[in-house]
């Protein structure tokens, strides 16, 4: 196939997946699991490697050390859990004031969710780079069963995003070069959930079942800069923006009475958090490189999230997020002239810091990762990558009305997780 067919056919690929993929998040929502190379390293260096066009999304600095025409490709597949277990003291509110517990723990709220994505760069001339990427970088699906005592807090959470990413690269010389890209973001988003409805203003109140689809566009961009002080030792710098979504949609109730039905225009503005990534690669020996990864995203810019409902009520759900931090640690092991074997480990801090701020729709804590993987050159400009990674989640308490005891009762107990990614990438070059 020819290298501009190819091109776009894997481009229209990847744009039709994400748009249709269900995604999961990693702290907070965020998905780091843009490519599957750097999942073998935890994701250690990843602003530095710059081993295949994925750099677009870590780095677009990283393409200047990508002769020619690169294009790479793949998908993580994302298998997470969350179990939670009711300590007796959560109240379901069927009426207004709630009562007595009801109903189950709500089995496993983590589903599988796919993340591909696709990149390509071009060299235009010894110092003029451009790219493209195309890619998933936040998700969020948990999924309870139905009568599930916390159902008044979330049934259904569902955030896709798709992001493209154009970008272009400067070598100012064989130490120094930078990069810049926009990215257009596109948000959809699902909330389901029972909710109290005032059949009139004193009542009767009547259980219903609320469902919230909205979707909107954004803008943001990207930055990054590469260092190279010896040969054997590289270092990366990179910033990506806020991105402030408007939101429109709307909101269903059903099921409160007998052939009656609600509808509202409905809104939101959200801002999604920017992120800075450190990051060190260092080859020691022809067989052994380090790599190393410190990064911030500011997640403190949604502190919460409100639903504005056209003619109706107003649903504010408290976050509190923080900011968070992350550390990896990773190597590389070339063991033999065509297989390099990948391990890495981080720590990845979750923005829910306190039992009353933890939702239901996102029961988050800190996370360790631990990673392995390998590659295999099929020729010298193609190689394959398969990345694992298990996430161990401590035991995350939660003790929360969800900023209104009275119409959404108390979900109390603990939650249990944890996380199994897989991942596979090919790369080339022409």
């Amino acid at each position: 196939m020819h290298k501009k067919s190819l091109a776009l056919a894997t481009l229209s690929v990847a744009i039709t997946a994400i748009g249709s993929a269900n995604n999961v998040h990693a702290a907070g929502f965020q998905l780091l699991e843009q490519n599957a190379s750097g999942l073998g390293n935890a994701y250690a260096g990843s602003a530095a490697i710059a081993e295949n066009a994925s750099t677009i999304y870590y780095n677009p600095a990283g393409m200047t050390y990508l002769p020619g025409f690169n294009i790479s490709a793949g998908v993580n597949a994302i298998q997470p859990s969350f179990k939670f277990r009711d300590n007796g003291n959560s109240r379901n509110p069927t009426a207004l004031g709630g009562g007595a517990p009801m109903g189950g723990n709500g089995g496993d709220a983590g589903d599988l969710g796919v993340v591909p994505n696709a990149y390509f760069s071009w060299q235009l001339n010894e110092k003029w780079f451009v790219g493209l990427g195309v890619g998933a970088p936040f998700g969020l699906m948990t999924e309870y069963n139905d009568d599930w005592v916390g159902q008044y807090h979330s049934n259904k959470f569902d955030i896709k995003t798709i992001n493209i990413n154009p970008s272009i690269a400067y070598k100012v010389n064989d130490q120094f070069s930078m990069g810049f890209g926009v990215n257009w973001q596109h948000i959809d988003a699902q909330y389901k959930k029972k909710v109290v409805v005032p059949v009139t203003p004193a009542g009767p109140f009547l259980p219903g079942d609320a469902d919230l689809n909205l979707d909107g566009d954004a803008w943001g961009w990207n930055i990054g800069f590469m260092l190279q002080p010896t040969e054997d030792t590289r270092i990366g710098l990179s910033y990506r923006s806020k991105i402030r979504h408007s939101a429109k949609g709307d909101t269903q109730i059903d099921g409160f009475a007998p052939g009656q039905s609600l509808s509202y225009d409905a809104s939101t503005r959200v801002e999604l958090p920017d992120s800075l990534i450190l990051s060190a690669v260092h080859r020691l020996n022809p067989q052994w490189e380090l790599l190393a990864d410190i990064s911030w995203t500011g997640w403190s810019s949604l502190p919460q999230l409100k639903i504005k409902n056209d003619g109706g009520p107003t649903d504010t759900l408290p976050l509190d997020f923080r900011d968070t931090w992350r550390v990896a640690l990773g190597a590389n092991y070339q063991f033999a002239p065509k297989w390099k074997w990948r391990f890495g480990v981080a720590w990845d801090q979750s923005p829910v810091h306190n039992p009353s701020d933890r939702p239901t729709s996102l029961p988050d804590t800190d996370r360790w990762w631990f990673s392995t993987g390998v590659q295999y050159a099929v020729s010298k400009d193609t190689q394959i990558d398969v990345g694992y990674t298990y996430l161990y989640l401590r035991d995350a308490d939660i003790d929360t009305t969800s900023g209104n005891a009275l119409t959404k009762g108390r979900v109390a107990g603990d939650y249990r997780s944890k996380g199994n990614i897989l991942g596979i990438q090919v790369s080339t070059r022409f």
